[in-house]
């Protein structure tokens, strides 16, 4: 086991990483920004040092910086938690010539699934299916062509990174060129990769992904699926698991789906498959994430594994000591993510000094948060503020168990979205279970959505 782990990131996750660590008996290195500077998760590592300025780029991806410190400090591996350097194939080898361990699958996996375009034909070779589409396209023309002979609607979508970015609609052929050229700045910009692909847009379809844990003896098992249709701007803002819209043979195929792609690639580690699926019953392939998820609660609270713990265990070489028929998942589970934004305002981020914060508690309740009374939330980083998870013995009951933990949450001195996730466990179509991608869209747009 390793004795000590650098923690790559930053607010609740590396809280949540360093709760783990502590539990393991691992010594803990933090990282900060100069905006992070009294951060929670400075104050929670054994040790923690400055890594650079405010802007992410000269600090928690500051490669160089972060290397430094693990050397200097005798750390044996690095956990990327999620987003920043996760996903970052250069990094990842980075570490392995320095002699770290990189706490998540190989480089090379990281760089065949985070080339989307080229994931997707590697489904195609492991028998996943995927969804009608078209390799990278050249230009704008190329563009227009392939939308026409596929059909629209489509996506144009960048092969590298996420989050939402670098992906356009496409309702006509005649726009696609206009919608390549946005995708396209926009990924080389985010990613420093502009190269884009297009498939067929799934309408009403729901977005489901199955969380794997592989260890490095072979051994591939899926801990259930995740339902992550509530979205805005093809950002999750809700979770839930088991999926309300699954039935039980769908369900097993998606997971012998997502045990196929990990097996294609050699994974090791936690990481998640994602799949696009109709109410008719079938699904294609969307992506891999080859890391922790933000919803990764989720999966923990009806499976009671620790996908932290484990991850760990599986980066020092440990074998699983269970397998999937042991960890049948039990009840139902919700997460909402507490964003600082106001949705009133064309969700407007939102930072400034947490006047007054109570969390709630109570069986089953679960606040992942790097929050605490007078914080002070910086300007520069992304608007999620904490998680709220609850776990109940039905959706029903989950249900109402997180409107009651909504409730009690209070958090004065900066904007959120509280009443907005109140408003959306209240909808008649999200309590049915039959919604999809589009709902908060139509929800907020106050449009009928189809069940």
């Amino acid at each position: 086991m390793f004795s000590k782990i650098l923690i790559a990131n930053r607010g609740e996750i590396a809280v949540r990483i360093m709760r783990t660590c502590k539990e393991m008996g691992v010594r803990t290195v933090g990282i900060f920004s100069e905006a992070d500077r009294n951060a929670l998760h400075v104050f929670m590592a054994d040790e923690s040092y400055c890594v650079g300025g405010p802007a992410v780029t000269d600090s928690y991806l500051n490669m160089t910086a972060i290397l430094t410190v693990a050397l200097e400090t005798g750390a044996t591996a690095i956990h990327p938690g999620y987003g920043l350097l996760s996903e970052n194939a250069k990094f990842a080898r980075m570490c392995e010539s320095c002699g770290i361990k990189f706490i998540g699958p190989a480089a090379s996996v990281i760089e065949q699934m985070g080339d989307k375009e080229s994931a997707r034909r590697l489904m195609r070779q492991a028998g996943v299916p995927v969804a009608e589409g078209c390799d990278l396209l050249a230009d704008g023309a190329m563009a227009e062509a392939e939308a026409g002979r596929i059909g629209c609607p489509v996506l144009i979508k960048a092969r590298s990174g996420g989050g939402g970015r670098g992906i356009r609609r496409v309702d006509n052929p005649c726009d696609a060129p206009a919608a390549f050229e946005s995708a396209r700045t926009e990924a080389e910009a985010a990613f420093g990769d502009g190269e884009c692909y297009m498939e067929r847009l799934m309408l009403h379809a729901h977005h489901i992904e199955v969380q794997l844990l592989c260890d490095e003896h072979g051994q591939v098992i899926t801990l259930g699926e995740r339902e992550c249709s509530v979205q805005r701007k093809n950002q999750k803002l809700l979770e839930e698991s088991p999926s309300p819209a699954l039935d039980d043979k769908t369900r097993a195929a998606m997971y012998d789906c997502a045990a196929k792609a990990a097996e294609a690639v050699g994974y090791t580690g936690v990481g998640t498959v994602e799949f696009l699926y109709t109410d008719d019953g079938g699904f294609c392939f969307m992506e891999m994430n080859t890391r922790l998820q933000v919803e990764h609660p989720v999966t923990e609270m009806v499976t009671g594994v620790d996908l932290v713990k484990w991850q760990i265990r599986v980066a020092a070489g440990l074998p699983l000591d269970f397998t999937g028929r042991d960890l049948t998942p039990k009840g139902h589970a919700i997460e909402c993510r507490i964003n600082a934004e106001n949705p009133a305002l064309g969700f407007r981020p939102s930072a400034g000094k947490i006047s007054l914060l109570y969390v709630p508690g109570g069986p089953w309740v679960r606040f992942d948060t790097a929050l605490f009374q007078d914080y002070v939330i910086p300007p520069y980083y992304d608007s999620m503020i904490g998680k709220l998870i609850v776990q109940a013995h039905t959706r029903e009951e989950a249900v109402r168990k997180m409107r009651s933990a909504l409730g009690e949450l209070v958090i004065e001195g900066v904007d959120h979205n509280i009443e907005l996730h109140l408003s959306i466990l209240s909808d008649p179509m999200f309590l049915s279970g039959c919604y999809h991608t589009d709902f908060l869209t139509c929800m907020l747009e106050g449009k009928e959505t189809l069940c």
